[in-house]
């Protein structure tokens, strides 16, 4: 009785708007939040301060859309080169490029930020530091930091782009004549990255909310200027609220231009019908006017050119000329592979001379705090007998790990419900923490769970809660796909004999989604064990913060001990990563890699 009244539309939107209702009036009206709520105060001026909070926010938002257009340019040139380099035949330039690829993937954002900030300057001489600190420093470390750290991403998307193009289109465009570069522009990465939108634009996403970073470096985004807000007017629950809108907004608009662009690239559906598409349009106008006034006529006249060039008969001095011109080109790639590989023995030289003079006693005599802090020995007040250091972020991480894949195998199967009691609440969950950065997720966890329930949280288990419920929100979307990946017609087979939705779903679905699902979620938890890092902001006492607070003590040794502390992270993910590659290929049809 209850199912059957339930499958109605109009029960299920009736019960959502009650639901809603009453939160609403809960929250409103009976529940007492321990706290007096001031929005006027980000329209309205300050009188001590003289400004305008929200204005002040709004400045941040300037800077963070900043910083995201300037690396995902960044990014995308650097990822599509480092994506072309890994392909490549030329063994020294493809060993080189995955090993940025992988260093990069596998250490924390928030670590890579601290190096070009802490580290980097260091090995400068004098000169050339007073000229990094003389323009906009902070900014351009978090942007470069920012671009290198999402090429990596990208570059790995692009390979996978560039790969599931038929190897014999390759061979049919080089037979008739392209040259390497014609075919790369004409041919190969048109197609590929008509194929890579969505998972690019998922990468252009993250880049936009890995920006809140940047607080660490001195950065005035979105982000440090929330909490610049809340520690000047002690109203963190409407700074951090603004700044929730403001981001969930950007990830709208985010999604909405790529949505476009997909469309308006897609050959299977009709461009021009759907706003984003239009939209898209209307932003590539300028380009396309460009386009026709001026590039289509020198192309044209350099194709005329190119096509009366090879109808002409050639004299045997040119003919000569032409050979000869080819020789030079290719004596030309050999001394560019010649160079290459000087300068690479030359930066690996220098490295490791580098490495050979660092003061690494720094690093062995706090080796123990590095690794597990004053584990055993620690305080009373300690949690877990003084635990820390990479440990602590292993155990963050675990207890992380654990618990949200069950809440992403709930909301995931939540999501897939074709009953909107179900489906709505756990969309909701899932775009609201996806729309917003870790970092946010952590402050509301930290500062205003307790004041709005009355509880006190440790910052270890407030950063492990809020490292929980991110993932959740992203396994919740892996298991979504995987079970959409299962055929409908298993599904309606599984009801004509009589099951339930949880007895399909947990007899049929899930056991075969869980096999496809399986590399993904482990891609996630390594992305979760890095975000350990994040719990710095707190004051947590793992790795990253031990590492910070032995540098300030030190002051002189950044190198070694950032280093040190990226190797950890890099031992730790990329173990993973081998673990998930391995699982991908014993889990997935073989390949034919492509190589340009």
């Amino acid at each position: 009785m209850i199912r059957y009244w339930l499958e109605k539309t109009w029960v299920q939107n009736a019960i959502l708007i009650s639901l809603a209702a009453f939160a609403i009036y809960y929250c409103g009206w009976v529940f007492d939040f321990g706290y007096e709520f001031k929005w006027s105060m980000l329209f309205t001026r300050n009188e001590t301060y003289g400004v305008v909070m929200g204005a002040e926010i709004l400045k941040g938002l300037a800077n963070t859309v900043r910083i995201s257009l300037i690396s995902s340019a960044l990014a995308l040139l650097l990822g599509t080169m480092l994506g072309l380099a890994r392909l490549s035949l030329f063994r020294p330039l493809r060993a080189t490029a995955t090993c940025i690829i992988e260093f990069f993937r596998n250490t924390p954002l928030l670590i890579q930020l601290f190096f070009w900030y802490f580290a980097f300057p260091a090995i400068l001489p004098d000169n050339a530091r007073e000229a990094l600190f003389s323009i906009q420093f902070e900014f351009w470390c978090a942007t470069i930091g920012l671009s290198v750290y999402t090429a990596s991403f990208m570059a790995e998307v692009i390979r996978a782009g560039l790969q599931s193009i038929p190897k014999g289109l390759l061979e049919a465009a080089y037979s008739s004549g392209l040259s390497y570069f014609q075919v790369l522009r004409t041919i190969i990465l048109p197609l590929a990255f008509r194929a890579i939108i969505p998972p690019l634009g998922s990468e252009f996403l993250n880049n936009m909310k890995n920006s809140s970073l940047a607080m660490v470096v001195g950065v005035a985004e979105l982000t440090w200027q929330a909490q610049q807000v809340e520690s000047l007017t002690f109203k963190g629950f409407e700074a951090t609220s603004a700044a929730t809108v403001l981001y969930l907004s950007l990830s709208l608009v985010i999604s909405f231009i790529l949505n476009g662009v997909n469309g308006r690239m897609r050959l299977d559906s009709a461009p021009g019908r759907s706003a984003p598409v239009l939209v898209v349009d209307a932003l590539l106008a300028p380009l396309g006017l460009v386009r026709r006034m001026f590039i289509r006529p020198v192309t044209r006249a350099l194709r005329a050119r190119r096509r009366s060039s090879a109808q002409t008969t050639y004299t045997p001095l040119a003919a000569m000329l032409h050979q000869l011109g080819r020789h030079a080109a290719r004596a030309a790639v050999l001394a560019g592979k010649g160079l290459f590989v000087a300068v690479l023995a030359g930066l690996l030289y220098s490295v490791g001379k580098g490495l050979w003079g660092f003061q690494w006693h720094v690093v062995f005599d706090n080796l123990r705090a590095l690794l597990i802090w004053h584990f055993p020995d620690g305080r009373p007040d300690e949690m877990f007998m003084g635990l820390g250091g990479l440990a602590y972020s292993l155990l963050m991480a675990v207890i992380a790990i654990s618990v949200s894949f069950f809440i992403g195998l709930a909301v995931g199967v939540g999501r897939s419900s074709s009953n909107r009691v179900f489906r709505i609440p756990c969309l909701l969950y899932i775009e609201l923490i996806r729309g917003n950065p870790l970092i946010i997720v952590i402050f509301w966890v930290y500062f205003f769970i307790p004041v709005m329930f009355g509880t006190t949280l440790n910052v270890f288990w407030s950063a492990t809660w809020a490292l929980t419920a991110f993932t959740g929100a992203y396994l919740a979307e892996i298991v979504r796909t995987g079970i959409q990946n299962i055929p409908a017609g298993q599904v309606e087979a599984a009801y004509s004999t009589g099951l339930t939705y949880l007895q399909t779903m947990r007899r049929i679905v899930l056991p075969q989604a869980l096999k496809q699902m399986i590399p993904a979620i482990v891609g996630q938890f390594i992305a979760i064990f890095k975000d350990t890092s994040l719990a710095f902001v707190l004051g947590v006492l793992e790795l990253t913060f031990v590492a910070q607070g032995i540098n300030n003590r030190l002051m002189i040794h950044p190198m070694e001990i950032y280093g040190t502390v990226a190797f950890f992270y890099f031992i730790c993910c990329y173990t993973m990563s081998v673990f998930a590659a391995r699982l991908e290929r014993r889990l997935s049809p073989e390949k034919v890699s492509l190589r340009m």
